[in-house]
């Protein structure tokens, strides 16, 4: 299909699921985002599919190297793309001034698509665990609910829901699923839908991060689901890390650094690696010598025998949890020689402990670059904070929250396949 379809994208994060419709061929409308750092975050992002569009790329390097501040940078973007931003959490009081937003940025075009899920806490099946009433009356239980209504109001062919596999489980507090609720809501709005859980390590992502993806069409025919096409290249997690500097625990910076050469496919392939444009954020966070020292544990152990760190076998000294019967797993390494590493979530803001570097010399958490990477993200992605000073723990949020990108792009270039 050569035709350019146009979409929104509705709990938008970061734009993990809208940059892999954007390299599909899709023009995004417009984001709605609740977070005011994943805003501006997208707004940076759009302004560099514009400069791009317009071979003004010299512009977005020169904001990244520090020569622009942002409000500079987003001065030679026209408006109109700054502004498809809508920084608005979605509820009953906001959606007719989001309505009114999307509107005026549709200019009278039709929508052909929605994406998007609403926030996941709700259902995982970790935030259950961790919740004393397991998200039973939380609100964003309910947030399918104005989903519906942008269906409603804009009626695209096709609509992209995603969200994690606890949402297959996930009951109201009088047992009723949440997923069954859902699909009849959307039936109720003239959608038939298609489910399947997809695992990112099935199409190019070096995670095991598992997600369902409903899709909804328009009318009554079924069999339409765009089942993406696999691949599961022939390398293993050292792919993210083989051209980064080596830097130590409080080292790197979130500006521009300097990278090797690069003589393998899967970074270009997966559409991660550029030569054009600084890559950002590679910069680790400080740690405490406690903390090292366990990192080293973990990582010889790894090394020597192929095991992970169960926490009540470290010495009494460096134990200071109190909880020593679950999270036992809670210092982890991203194992370099694995086909994918385990999965990369929000926790990730909080400590790094869950995503050990391998490299026992560099003796630390992952960087910001090398957990985007992990989603997929193209080096040139740059994630921003909420004010004027680059923030560690507002990226790894960002990253954390997203959809791998390469998934998203595969699942967008298959729905172009069976568009009617």
């Amino acid at each position: 299909m050569n035709q350019r379809l146009n979409f929104l994208d509705l709990f938008a994060g970061a734009g993990g699921l809208s940059e892999g419709f954007i390299q599909a061929g899709y023009e995004p409308v417009a984001h709605v985002e609740s977070d005011r750092a994943a805003c501006f975050t997208l707004r940076t992002r759009m302004s560099y599919h514009w400069l791009k569009s317009q071979a003004q790329t010299k512009l977005y390097a020169d904001y990244l190297n520090g020569r622009l501040s942002r409000t500079e940078f987003y001065g030679y973007v026209p408006e109109r793309v700054i502004g498809s931003v809508i920084n608005a959490e979605i509820g009953a009081n906001s959606l007719t001034g989001i309505f009114r937003r999307i509107d005026n940025l549709l200019e009278n075009r039709k929508l052909d698509l929605i994406i998007g899920g609403p926030p996941c806490q709700a259902y995982s099946l970790a935030g259950r665990s961790r919740d004393q009433n397991r998200m039973v009356g939380d609100e964003r239980n309910y947030l399918y609910k104005y989903y519906a209504e942008f269906l409603k109001r804009y009626r695209p062919a096709y609509f992209v829901f995603e969200n994690v596999t606890g949402l297959l489980s996930a009951r109201d507090e009088v047992g009723n699923l949440y997923f069954h609720a859902m699909r009849t809501l959307f039936r109720e709005c003239e959608y038939e839908t298609e489910f399947m859980p997809l695992s990112a390590n099935d199409y190019g992502v070096l995670q095991n991060r598992k997600r369902v993806i409903l899709v909804g069409r328009r009318g009554k025919i079924s069999g339409f689901y765009p089942e993406p096409d696999k691949w599961c290249p022939d390398v293993t997690v050292q792919e993210i890390f083989r051209d980064l500097p080596a830097i130590p625990a409080g080292g790197g910076h979130p500006g521009p650094c300097s990278v090797e050469i690069y003589n393998g496919f899967w970074q270009k392939d997966a559409g991660i690696r550029n030569d054009d444009i600084p890559v950002t954020w590679h910069q680790a966070r400080s740690n405490n010598a406690q903390d090292l020292e366990i990192y080293r544990i973990a990582v010889e152990l790894w090394n020597n025998k192929k095991a992970r760190l169960d926490y009540n076998s470290l010495p009494e000294r460096l134990k200071t949890h109190r909880n020593q019967h679950s999270f036992l797993d809670r210092f982890k390494i991203v194992a370099s020689d694995l086909p994918y590493s385990h999965t990369v979530v929000a926790h990730i803001a909080k400590d790094g402990h869950y995503y050990i570097h391998p490299d026992i010399n560099q003796n630390r958490s992952i960087t910001p670059r090398e957990a985007a990477r992990l989603q997929t993200f193209p080096d040139n992605y740059y994630f921003e904070s909420s004010n004027d000073f680059p923030g560690r723990t507002p990226a790894f949020r960002q990253i954390g929250n997203a959809v791998p990108v390469l998934l998203a792009k595969k699942i967008a270039e298959k729905l172009k396949e069976v568009w009617l």
